[in-house]
């Protein structure tokens, strides 16, 4: 999980840094706003939040800290949860009842589950008894925490593939096929890569995968916002967010490689998921 942790501390790092610079939470990542536009105490708690992550991420560097540190960035992962929800109500108000918006507010929901699941997978991983024991997870909860990664990847490609057109605008107009051909198919591939981290079918190689094409995301869509918008919280957020998430990735695919082979399995799709 070393490449994994890196990734993830470094910028979720960035992530605390971009919100202590402009004193208030990512509108676009850590919608807060969504419980109203005049929260008291909303920029204290955004500063507070901010130097947590950065403490926090930071002594997710050092193994001596990773415990405390992981459990830490658990519980605020776990209050950035929280933030979207009243969107499931906004949302089906102003854009009607359409699956395009549900997927999405859901998909706002994800971004922070998926950080939060890497978060319990750290953590628990520090608690094992023993070298052969990578994580102290019962199998029931790490069955749940595998089916909760995989829907999160399925629900960002649904939103995707329902929403096309909030998708185009970020794709860069030089890439061949148009726009629409590439919003559909990253829309496929997180589908297809949540059935296979559920199913246990190529997990590993699929969560990998996850993680290279978000990062390739990022350097095609994301990393253009900075130039064009430098003085936008946003653009930073949305890189430090993005990130953040493929050390996620990349901690939950090494994590299901050190998993038992799923029972339901063949012998010819166990020796798949070893090879990958």
């Amino acid at each position: 999980m070393k490449i994994g942790v890196y990734v993830y501390g470094i910028a979720a790092i960035a992530y605390g840094i971009t919100d202590l610079v402009w004193g208030e939470f990512d509108p676009s990542d850590q919608p807060l706003q969504a419980w109203g536009d005049h929260i008291p105490g909303a920029r204290i708690f955004a500063y507070i939040a901010a130097i947590w992550l950065v403490v926090a991420d930071a002594a997710l560097l050092w193994r001596q800290s990773r415990r405390s540190a992981a459990a830490s960035l658990a519980i605020l992962y776990g209050i950035f949860v929280l933030f979207p929800l009243p969107r499931f109500y906004w949302g089906p108000h102003v854009h009607g009842q359409r699956a395009y918006v549900y997927f999405g507010v859901l998909g706002d929901v994800c971004q922070e589950i998926v950080l939060f699941v890497a978060a319990v997978i750290l953590w628990k991983s520090t608690l094992s008894k023993s070298p052969s024991e990578r994580d102290s997870l019962s199998p029931r909860a790490a069955r749940l925490f595998r089916w909760t990664f995989g829907l999160c990847s399925i629900d960002f490609g649904l939103a995707h593939l329902t929403a096309v057109w909030t998708v185009v605008p970020m794709i860069p107009k030089w890439l061949p096929f148009g726009a629409s051909f590439w919003a559909l198919l990253t829309g496929i591939a997180f589908v297809l890569a949540g059935v296979a981290i559920i199913s246990g079918v190529l997990d590993v190689l699929a969560a990998r995968l996850l993680g290279l094409m978000l990062l390739v995301f990022s350097a095609l869509a994301l990393a253009p916002l900075i130039v064009s918008s430098p003085h936008d919280h946003a653009s930073w957020g949305a890189n430090a967010y993005n990130l953040t998430a493929i050390g996620a990735a990349w901690i939950v695919a090494e994590w299901l490689a050190t998993r038992p082979v799923p029972n339901h399995l063949s012998s010819s799709q166990q020796g798949k998921r070893a090879l990958a």
